[in-house]
C-alpha cells in the first residue's frame, strides 16, 4: 500500500482558482459581489419608488379595501428610507466590510415583506424586487469565502 506524497518543505501548493481561496462554490462567491451591486441597484430604484411616492399621490393606483394600508405618502417614505440603507448595506458588501453581509440578509428580507406588502400598488415592480431579495438572501448565506478577497480579485 502507498503513501500519498507530501509536497518538499518550501515546495508550493497548486492555487486553488475559486474565488475566496477555495472555501464554497464559485458560483456563491460571484453571486456575493453580484448581491451587494444588486442591493445597491435596488436601493437606488428604491429611493426613486420612494420619491415617486412622496411627491405625488397619483402616480400609485389606488387601493380602497387592503389589509396593509397605508397612505402613498407612507409606502414613500418606508421606500425612500430602505432604499437609501440598502445603498449603504450594499456599497459595504462591495467594499468587503464584515457586517455587511448580516445586514445585507437582514435589509433584503426588511425589503422582501415590504414589497410583498406593496404588491397590490405596483405588482410586477414588487415581484421583481421579491425575486432579487431572495437571490440576495440566498448569495449572502451561502457564500463562506472571505468578502475582500472577492472584491480584490475581481
Amino acid at each position: 500500500m502507498s503513501q500519498p506524497s507530501t509536497p518538499a518543505p518550501g515546495a508550493s501548493r497548486p492555487a486553488d482558482p475559486r474565488p475566496g481561496g477555495g472555501s464554497g462554490s464559485p458560483w456563491a462567491a460571484g453571486g456575493t459581489v453580484f448581491a451587494g451591486v444588486l442591493l445597491f441597484v435596488d436601493g437606488v430604484l428604491g429611493v426613486l419608488k420612494g420619491i415617486a411616492g412622496i411627491a405625488s399621490n397619483d402616480v400609485y393606483t389606488r387601493i380602497n379595501d387592503y389589509v396593509f394600508k397605508f397612505s402613498v405618502t407612507s409606502w414613500g417614505w418606508i421606500h425612500l428610507v430602505l432604499g437609501v440603507i440598502l445603498i449603504l448595506v450594499g456599497w459595504g458588501i462591495l467594499s468587503g466590510a464584515a457586517w455587511a453581509r448580516a445586514a445585507g440578509v437582514v435589509l433584503a428580507s426588511l425589503n422582501l415583506i415590504a414589497n410583498f406588502m406593496w404588491l397590490p400598488y405596483t405588482p410586477v415592480w414588487a415581484i421583481v424586487t421579491i425575486a432579487i431579495d431572495v437571490f440576495v438572501i440566498w448569495a449572502l448565506c451561502t457564500d463562506r469565502s472571505n468578502p475582500r478577497d472577492q472584491v480584490r480579485s475581481s
